[in-house]
């Protein structure tokens, strides 16, 4: 998209520049036709002046040019050259200015001043295009400066969300290690009780399995994010993919006692996607429903016009946090983040919708008895 917007922009300051040079050029020739002609003819007819010839006037410009250059050399060297300029130009424009009003070093001025006046009205002519250049440059080099000044802040906020990433890796595995460690050595050195034991090693357990889910979540973001990392799409239902998905989810929101309501069509919705990632996607969505979710609550799946709704009737999300819900590691600082979430599931969710082409939002008053919703749009 910001290329196809990049290319728009030159090409239309530059056919904006086209259009300059035109409206320049219509009102040259108005000035031409309507003052500088007109006062040439009449100092002409004034002064007695004459002037007729044939030929090319591009190469009388030419022949003109290299006529005076010739003259500033030494005597000999220049009759040289004016004879050889003259045998290459033997096909110019021949032309003729008299005037009986000015005769011999008069009539050599006349020439010159004729000579220089058709360099003005050339020069002239030129100035729309070169105004036009100029401005074009203009507008390019700033524009470039734009794009390198903002790649250069995009640059500086990568490193510093890199620097909080792996802020963030190190503090969220560094807990469960610690645990472990501390019980792996209370058990070797046998100073825990027979009846503490099984209480250590399932804590141990816990927090391995979540080292290991932290770890695949981690290696899931840095894939998806990795330069030359591609979707394998292909054409899919997506209300049945989002039906299966569902399903497996099943016993866990009936252990909670949250009350499931499906609303999915029975025909297929065709669309081009990676089944793999689009149902890790509502997988996180469904996740982050059932880990914050209320106790006895509900929780509404809906598919409708490639739109997919996770909404759920916990406790809605605080409007800071929703600022920077979807970036890596966030947390909200309340009794939400005590649920050991890994704040990289809606960060991989966005990615993933993102690389299909959709948005993912948060609607936060979502109404019908939930008080917020997920929102994947698929276009």
């Amino acid at each position: 998209m910001q290329k196809r917007n990049l290319k728009w922009f030159f090409i239309k300051n530059f056919l904006s520049i086209l259009f300059f040079i035109y409206i320049a050029q219509g009102l040259l020739s108005f000035l031409y036709r309507q003052l500088i002609f007109p006062f040439l003819i009449g100092l002409l007819e004034m002064q007695q002046i004459t002037i007729s010839g044939s030929g090319s006037l591009l190469l009388l410009i030419i022949q003109l040019t290299l006529f005076y250059l010739a003259s500033l050399l030494p005597g000999g060297a220049a009759d040289y050259l004016l004879g050889l300029i003259t045998n290459w130009t033997s096909d110019g424009l021949h032309i003729r200015i008299s005037s009986p009003l000015y005769q011999g070093f008069q009539g050599t001025l006349l020439n010159l001043a004729f000579f220089f006046f058709l360099l003005f009205l050339l020069g002239l002519s030129l100035v729309p295009y070169l105004a036009g250049a100029f401005v074009y440059h203009k507008i390019v080099t700033c524009k470039i400066n734009e794009l390198l000044e903002e790649e250069k802040e995009r640059q500086l906020d990568f490193e510093r969300k890199r620097s909080l990433l792996l802020s963030d890796i190190a503090h969220d595995i560094k807990t469960p290690v610690t645990t472990i460690c501390g019980y792996s050595r209370a058990l070797s050195e046998d100073i825990v009780s027979e009846e503490k034991e099984r209480d250590y090693l399932n804590a141990i357990y816990e927090k391995a399995l979540r080292i290991d889910e932290l770890i695949t979540l981690l290696f899931e973001y840095v894939k998806l994010d990795s330069e030359g990392y591609s979707l394998r799409k292909k054409s899919e239902d997506l209300a049945e993919l989002l039906r299966e998905t569902v399903a497996a989810f099943y016993t866990e929101f009936e252990e909670k006692q949250i009350d499931l309501s499906i609303d999915i069509p029975d025909q297929p919705v065709p669309y081009e996607m990676d089944s793999l990632q689009m149902r890790r996607a509502v997988t996180n969505l469904l996740t982050n429903a059932l880990r914050y979710g209320k106790e006895q609550g509900k929780v509404l799946v809906r598919l409708k016009d490639y739109s997919i709704i996770v909404a759920d009737d916990g406790r809605a999300i605080d409007p800071d946090f929703e600022k920077r819900i979807f970036e890596p590691f966030s947390k909200e600082n309340s009794a939400r983040s005590t649920k050991e979430g890994s704040g990289l599931g809606l960060s991989i969710t966005a990615k993933i919708v993102q690389m299909h082409g959709g948005t993912l939002s948060l609607n936060n008053a979502f109404g019908e008895g939930y008080t917020k919703a997920f929102l994947i749009k698929l276009h």
